[in-house]
């Protein structure tokens, strides 16, 4: 991720909304949040980043 860890928690944040968003609030919820969703959106966001980032770096 670019940023370092500031990059790794924004993209986080985004994917977690992203993921409540697309995928709905079911699961488990803590603070007004849906987890599973949250945590899928989450990593998502963070993987396709990182690809995309490595891989513009390569060319």
């Amino acid at each position: 991720m670019p940023w370092g860890w500031v990059g790794n928690i924004i993209g986080g944040l985004v994917g977690a909304w992203l993921g409540e968003t697309l995928l709905g609030a079911w699961g488990p919820n803590i603070a007004g949040m849906a987890i599973v969703p949250a945590i899928v959106g989450a990593i998502v966001v963070v993987l396709l980043t990182t690809w995309l980032f490595s891989s513009m770096r390569r060319s």
